[in-house]
């Protein structure tokens, strides 16, 4: 077995889950960590630490924040490492001069199966698109996202109500095993490449924006409830209630559905002092959860308990 000098690169909580599990696994050294530099977030813009640098400081291992992944000190500084083996999960796109550096190369873990949902969004148009088994897999990285040469993968089955956040923590699990298993294959000289082939009826993880999170209520039941789950609990899918004169942006959270024929327009909405319901082709959906302007997020029973809404509300 030879012995592994890994640097890791990541940024958010599915990133730590995967370090977390490389350090447990306890058979190689991570010599440093490289995430996302300090930004302001939030009303009060304070300066918040990525999940990846509070993971890293609270293990005490060497961290590196570069806003620049070509310039010189920054290289001089990741060469000093003497890394044999880099690996990333959830980061940015890399120059060659980085990722061709260690002597193993570069590998990444996606949470699909590739070649498809490559993209910034995986687990959440795979939910959005219906799938019904989703997976993550290691890839050799190389000069485009997501097409390098695939190493491993692992399939997981998706629930009709599982949402990204529940399929996130899941992929992240099946990941870590997967990454593990992958640094083994490396340290032994037994990994295997499989290429990828592109056809035309690859799926793709596009960056998630305020007009894709946009709910169309012109769109079936079935659509409708797999773009919310797919979306909550971040970024969120959002609609529009209107009552009247007043309009209020909506993030949706949780939703059931009713399949029932009936002859409502689709985005009418029927409340009760306990239930909301809104009408779309193919039947209902029962808001569970959703978070006015200016409010938490609640459940629809306390919502009701202090806003009422005329019989003409509708959402847009």
């Amino acid at each position: 077995m030879k012995p592994l000098r890994i640097v890791f690169m990541g940024t958010p909580e599915f990133a730590v889950g995967i370090l977390d599990a490389i350090l447990k696994d306890n058979k190689h050294e991570v010599v440093g960590v490289i995430t996302a530099a300090d930004k302001p977030a939030g009303r009060g813009q304070k300066i918040k630490y990525s999940a990846v640098k509070e993971y890293a400081l609270e293990k005490g291992l060497r961290l590196l924040q570069p806003t620049n992944l070509k310039s010189e000190e920054f290289l001089s500084e990741l060469q000093s490492l003497n890394a044999n083996l880099q690996v990333v999960v959830a980061f940015r796109m890399l120059p060659a001069v980085v990722w061709q550096m260690p002597e193993l190369g570069t590998f990444n873990l996606h949470a699909s199966l590739l070649p498809n949902y490559r993209g910034a969004a995986p687990i959440n148009w795979a939910i959005i698109n219906g799938e019904t088994k989703t997976g993550v897999t290691t890839f050799f990285i190389d000069d485009k996202i997501d097409t390098g040469a695939m190493i491993l993968s692992k399939e997981i089955a998706i629930s009709e109500k599982e949402n990204a956040g529940e399929l996130h923590d899941r992929l992240m699990e099946l990941g870590s095993g997967a990454v593990v298993e992958t640094l083994d294959l490396i340290s032994t000289g037994k990994v295997t490449t499989t290429i990828q082939h592109d056809t035309d009826d690859i799926k793709t993880a596009y960056k998630l924006d305020r007009e894709n999170c946009k709910i169309d209520f012109s769109q079936d039941i079935h659509t409708i409830y797999n773009l919310i789950r797919g979306l909550s609990p971040y970024p969120t899918a959002y609609c529009t209630f209107k009552d009247g004169e007043e309009e209020w942006n909506v993030k949706m959270y949780d939703v059931e559905k009713e399949l029932e024929v009936h002859n409502l327009a689709s985005g009418t909405v029927l409340t009760t002092k306990k239930e909301m319901k809104i009408a779309i082709n193919g039947g209902f959906l029962k808001v569970i959860s959703l978070q006015f302007p200016g409010k938490k997020k609640m459940l629809t029973q306390e919502l009701l308990n202090g806003m009422s809404f005329s019989e003409q509300t509708i959402v847009l």
